[in-house]
């Protein structure tokens, strides 16, 4: 936990979307103190008419090269989720060449009960979490 879902254009190398994961859940665990096994991720590659992901008309163009990421996770303060947005757009323009016009994030918080990490219950309510 957290739950990432990082969609992305057809056509990066199964290298390119290891370095992309890793990269993300690099920024995942020093951002949020999550253990390192905490690692959740779903990739999904589009064709290009697939994805429509426009500026909210702050005047930018993406690229074929965007990226979104969307989290579902409990709570994290405002500070948290400002240090995951640099430290990702950081690493993916460092190690991935991602420029800072391609890359989203939404974050989508919900509580305790809402997870299951298995075996038909609430860990985080029944305390083994």
């Amino acid at each position: 936990m957290p739950l990432l879902t990082i969609d992305v254009l057809k056509g990066r190398s199964n290298d390119e979307l290891k370095l992309l994961l890793d990269t993300i859940h690099s920024a995942v665990v020093d951002a949020f103190q999550v253990p390192e096994r905490d690692r959740y991720q779903i990739v999904n590659q589009h064709d290009p008419n697939e994805m429509v992901i426009q500026d909210t008309g702050l005047g930018f163009n993406r690229s074929n090269e965007v990226v979104v990421i969307r989290m579902v996770s409990k709570r994290r303060t405002s500070e948290q989720k400002e240090m995951f947005y640099a430290l990702t757009q950081d690493r993916l323009e460092r190690h991935l060449k991602l420029a800072p016009k391609d890359l989203m994030i939404s974050i989508v918080e919900n509580d305790n009960a809402d997870w299951s990490f298995g075996f038909g219950r609430a860990q985080f309510v029944t305390g083994e979490l």
